[in-house]
């Protein structure tokens, strides 16, 4: 994919999702694009970044140390979020580097986030992710104790969650997903929602998404994942 073409694609995703807001319930209020940078090099994240999209997600904590550091010192006011899940032996790394962690998904984790905020004295935003496929294979909590986890990193932990994110099952509708996702958050007292990606970030956005993640549909396809 060429420059022209990821501003290009850029600028439509940013219609749709506009678009979608129009016709959704409620007033959440103004949905976040993560443009997910994962595999692609800081050349063609530039391109993005000159047209004026400034949060980006990626998967990988060796990966984004590998690119993400000199792209912030040149663009400071860039939002960067780590969308994958965390190893413990990277916590120190992922708070040093990410704005936002999204992939707050068991005790352990919790811990050593509260841990590293407390060594680093930096306090990156914090999302709990759920299964909400109760998928073996995938991280995230079960729904059935998203809520108590919660409650847990506050009351345990000392951390501040500011929301919930999903990754529904493929080939699923993700609609019964996002309700899910958004009827926890409620519950929870949270009011960002991390859901919707490439392939279904508008029905996310009618859903009640805060934030969408979206890579491919910017960046084009990936070689590897």
């Amino acid at each position: 994919m060429t420059k022209d073409q990821s501003v290009e694609r850029l600028t439509a995703v940013l219609q749709k999702i506009a678009a979608a807001e129009e016709v959704r319930e409620g007033n959440p209020g103004p949905v976040t694009l993560v443009a997910v940078s994962k595999t692609f090099d800081a050349e063609a994240i530039r391109p993005v970044i000159a047209a004026g999209c400034r949060v980006f997600g990626e998967n990988k904590v060796q990966e984004a140390q590998e690119k993400w550091p000199a792209l912030k010192a040149e663009f400071p006011d860039i939002e960067l979020r780590l969308l994958g899940p965390l190893q413990s032996n990277k916590t120190k790394d992922a708070v040093a580097l990410f704005d936002v962690i999204e992939s707050v998904d068991r005790e352990k984790i919790a811990a050593e986030i509260s841990r590293e905020i407390a060594r680093q004295g930096r306090s990156p935003r914090l999302y709990v992710q759920v299964n909400t496929g109760r998928e073996p294979q995938k991280a995230g909590i079960d729904p059935d104790e998203a809520i108590a986890f919660v409650e847990r990193c506050r009351d345990v932990h000392g951390l501040t969650i500011e929301g919930l994110m999903c990754i529904p099952p493929a080939g699923e509708d993700p609609a019964p997903h996002f309700e899910l996702l958004a009827a926890l958050a409620d519950k929870a007292g949270l009011a960002r929602r991390s859901m919707g990606m490439s392939g279904d970030y508008e029905k996310a956005v009618i859903y009640g998404a805060t934030s969408v993640r979206v890579g491919s549909a910017i960046f084009g396809a990936r070689t590897y994942a």
